[in-house]
């Protein structure tokens, strides 16, 4: 059968009963689908590189390459980085994204999602995807980020372009426009530097160029964080909701126990995850579930299919609001964890506050086509009604 992008989940479940490690031809690699072996992985960097962490579906063409070369490269990002490469990276996101400041930040978060949300609160019908999810989670890290508001469109279009380059065939006439809008989005990220000078400033930008600078790799670490910081939340934003409101009664029990919300938070990302998994690659010859994987191996470290696990969750295909949050992958593990699952969770929970608060009577409005995308998986569109 072949892997299904828009719906993986029964492939993961085949994969999780079968013996040994599956191949999947589709993503050219070995797919670790179970719990445990996930976290085997997770936890060892030495073994499992994450040097291919995300592989491109399609390679741009020389013409959009072109373009993105007049830009400069820069070296290793957090998510492709190991060993001292990716501590160096790392310690400056870490800081710039401690729960002190995610918590400093959780006014302005709170203020932009009302003001979101009371902008068409009196339609009567949104498509949330494109008026609330694409938004907030941009004007979030562009605050953090100490960027000008009146740049962030063309930033967060900037990011969607990058993940259209390598995830989706386009004609060459269309590459070079993405290339074009990724070139712009670093221009911008160079300017922002440059306009700090000397005096770095006390905040995740600060941080990053104290912390990054010197080793050379930091506007790419900035389009990195860019593209994490509101790709990987408008996803998760827009997965949440669509399952909350897919049964009336979650939604109903939800308005009236506004003290479950944390627990949809976690259950939104256990069962349905944004980021479904990164590839790593051996560095050595290893035994994996039973599976002998030879050195330059490529693996699918499925966290969507973890969360899935019977052996780790009970009654795993079923999304539940009330049950007692596990732990779970959908953020990583190890030293490669999230630096900024805590800033997602944040806006994704006063999401969740603001909408059964202001819309108790929002419903989900037709069938929902998923984006065929396991790293940013949501919907394509979410048309609510009220």
């Amino acid at each position: 059968m072949e892997f299904d992008r828009r719906d993986p989940y029964p492939h993961y479940a085949r994969a999780r009963e079968a013996e040994g490690l599956t191949f999947v031809p589709e993503l050219d690699a070995w797919l670790v689908a179970r719990h445990a072996d996930a976290r085997t992985v997770l936890r060892d960097p030495g073994t499992f590189s994450s040097a291919n962490a995300i592989r491109p579906d399609v390679l741009p063409g020389p013409e959009a390459v072109a373009v993105l070369e007049s830009v400069p490269a820069g070296g290793p990002v957090v998510v492709t980085a190991d060993g001292d490469d990716h501590r160096r990276v790392r310690e400056p996101l870490s800081r710039g994204l401690s729960p002190k400041r995610v918590a400093a930040a959780v006014p302005f978060i709170t203020g932009r999602a009302e003001e979101l949300v009371a902008s068409f609160k009196d339609d009567h019908r949104v498509e949330l995807m494109g008026r609330y999810a694409r938004v907030l989670p941009g004007d979030v890290i562009g605050h953090l980020l100490g960027i000008d508001p009146a740049d962030m469109p063309a930033l967060i279009e900037g990011g969607y372009r990058a993940e259209d380059l390598i995830f989706r065939e386009m004609g060459t006439a269309e590459q070079v426009a993405a290339a074009r809008d990724v070139a712009g989005m670093k221009r911008v990220l160079d300017a922002l530097v440059r306009s700090r000078g000397g005096e770095p400033g006390d905040d995740l930008c600060g941080e990053m160029i104290r912390g990054i600078e010197p080793h050379g790799t930091l506007i790419s670490n900035l389009q990195n964080l860019l593209l994490a910081g509101h790709l990987t939340t408008t996803a998760l934003i827009g997965t949440a909701v669509l399952h909350l409101l897919r049964d009336r009664g979650r939604w109903e029990l939800l308005c009236g126990r506004p003290e479950l919300i944390p627990a949809a938070v976690e259950e939104a990302a256990r069962y349905d995850t944004a980021i479904q998994g990164f590839r790593r690659v051996t560095t050595r010859p290893v035994t994996l579930a039973g599976t002998d994987l030879p050195e330059g191996a490529e693996v699918f470290v499925a966290f969507g299919a973890a969360g899935r696990d019977p052996d780790a969750h009970e009654r795993p295909d079923e999304f539940d609001i009330t049950r007692k949050p596990a732990r779970h992958l959908a953020f990583g593990h190890g030293v490669h964890a999230c630096p900024g699952a805590q800033l997602a969770r944040e806006q994704v929970r006063i999401t969740l506050e603001v909408l059964t608060r202001e819309l108790p009577a929002l419903r989900l409005e037709g069938p929902v086509e998923m984006l065929p995308n396991l790293i940013h998986r949501s919907p394509r569109e979410l048309f609510l009604t009220w």
